[in-house]
């Protein structure tokens, strides 16, 4: 028998670590090449990771919702023959049996766990709930809050009331930030959890009571409240139960919403923006969206305002080919881009992401059609790769879906513009000399003054109204 070991990748350039949302398999589960055992969050994305051999798994070393270092193991699994497959947690010593078994004899198993003759005990923690299951012979799902990395399996512990005076409070490592960005001292925080560990909804209870003692006690862990399935994704065990006497509530931010944040301060204060708006009848725009919408050449085809906003914006570039570039802080240089990646922002329950499509200057209006498509049904079940999110160059924001007329978009670090679309909204008009209600909506085009100067701005946003007050000109401009 052996057993392999599977270590985080690097899912992302430069990524060095990422949340485990979710585990397909548990041990015992036969696995093959290519089979997908767990999604996990980046910094940019959900992602999904195969493992890249066959065989039963072994040990799942972190639970749900616990972030991992890349290059740290994240699971096991037993390949060859064996009969590890009934009880594939069994395989590894407990750490009371190994110190006393003779050091020469003992043999490495997992990752840190080489020969030794060190006589150093330490407490017995808590084994993870997956290996636990499986020497008890059955399967349990992994729990919700964060875990350290599974160790050898321990003989189970009573659990007691109370820290032990004088010792070190026993707590994982997420759990011990937790309660340091909190504020809140461990060894005054009473656990609930097996062994005596102090759990995630310990380090709450203890929060919400510094907050308001009289309604939560210390001792009582705070019930999570249900929430949307949609939200379920995007909290990940990150915000406590909301108490209706607590004034405040800390939601740790992570993931891409942490990185989201670092990047739009970034790009705040490194690129001198500029925002002008145009305010004009898109009446015929649509109109046409209507009339391509019956077209049978377009059958099965999602037609909206924001397909035809997007050819517009591809016009407007061709027109004004000096928008659509970079700036190189280290050789201080403006790169011209000759491609359009052109970025679409989109609200998901992880937060705010914007992918890309590659090359869609190069789009005919069908396969625009195409991309859109499928980049917001990508982005909506939150499988946005972190290559979809790379090398944009000029980016669209529809901030109108939710009612807004128009607003100051931040540009997307390393991007040229960011075009706010407002609601299309029927206002009286003035048209062929009458007061008249007509389709009108605001554009905002925020850019980077290095790159682009008033008249070049000027001129692009100006373009890409030309376009859709008489979308004729997608043809005669194109």
């Amino acid at each position: 028998m052996t057993i392999r070991e599977f270590k985080m990748p690097d899912v992302g350039e430069g990524l060095t670590e990422a949340e485990i949302l979710k585990w397909y398999v548990q041990p015992g589960d036969t696995v093959t090449d290519g089979q997908v055992v767990c999604e996990v969050e980046t910094a940019k994305a959900a992602v999904e990771l195969p493992i890249p051999f066959d065989g039963v798994v072994h040990a799942l070393l972190f639970e749900e919702g616990t972030t991992v270092d890349v290059g740290q193991v994240i699971i096991s699994v037993q390949t060859g023959s064996g009969e590890a497959a009934e009880a594939p947690a069994q395989e590894i010593p407990a750490p009371a049996e190994a110190e006393e078994a003779a050091p020469a004899a003992r043999q490495p198993v997992l990752v840190g766990y080489g020969v030794s003759e060190s006589s150093t005990k330490r407490r017995p923690r808590k084994a993870p709930a997956t290996a636990v299951a499986a020497q008890n012979g059955t399967t349990a799902p992994a729990a919700a809050a964060p875990a350290a990395p599974a160790a050898p399996v321990a003989p189970a512990v009573p659990a007691v009331p109370a820290q032990p005076t004088g010792e070190r409070p026993l707590a994982k490592p997420p759990v011990r930030k937790l309660a340091k960005d909190l504020g809140i001292d461990l060894a005054s925080v009473v656990p609930t959890g097996d062994g005596g560990v102090v759990t995630r909804e310990d380090v709450h209870a203890a929060a919400a009571a510094a907050i308001a003692p009289q309604a939560v006690p210390a001792a009582a862990a705070p019930a999570a409240a249900p929430a949307p399935a949609a939200e379920a994704v995007a909290v990940s065990a990150a915000a406590p139960a909301a108490d209706a006497s607590a004034r405040e509530t800390r939601i740790p931010v992570k993931g891409v919403r942490k990185v989201t944040a670092q990047a739009m301060v970034g790009s705040a204060f490194t690129a001198p923006h500029v925002t002008e708006f145009i305010t004009f009848d898109v009446t015929r725009t649509m109109k046409l969206v209507q009339e391509l919408k019956a077209d049978p050449d377009l059958a099965g085809l999602r037609i909206n305002p924001l397909l035809l906003i997007a050819k517009a914006v591809l016009v407007a570039i061709r027109r004004n080919p000096d928008v659509n570039a970079s700036w190189d802080e280290a050789a201080q240089e403006i790169v011209l881009k000759h491609y359009v990646n052109l970025g679409i922002a989109a609200a998901t329950p992880r937060g705010l992401i914007v992918p890309n499509i590659k090359d869609a200057h190069a789009k005919t209006l069908g396969e625009l059609s195409e991309s859109l498509s499928s980049l917001v049904a990508t982005a909506r079940d939150g499988k946005t790769s972190p290559a979809d999110m790379q090398n944009g160059t000029i980016t669209i924001t529809n901030v109108g879906v939710f009612g807004v007329d128009t607003g100051t978009p931040i540009l997307n670090p390393g991007e040229s513009a960011i075009l706010a679309v407002g609601a299309i909204k029927l206002q009286p008009w003035v048209h062929k000399g009458k007061v008249k209600p007509r389709q009108v909506t605001t554009l905002a085009l925020s850019f980077d003054h290095r790159l682009i100067d008033g008249e070049l701005g000027s001129k692009f946003l100006a373009d890409i109204a030309a376009v859709l007050e008489h979308p004729r000109r997608l043809i005669t401009w194109s």
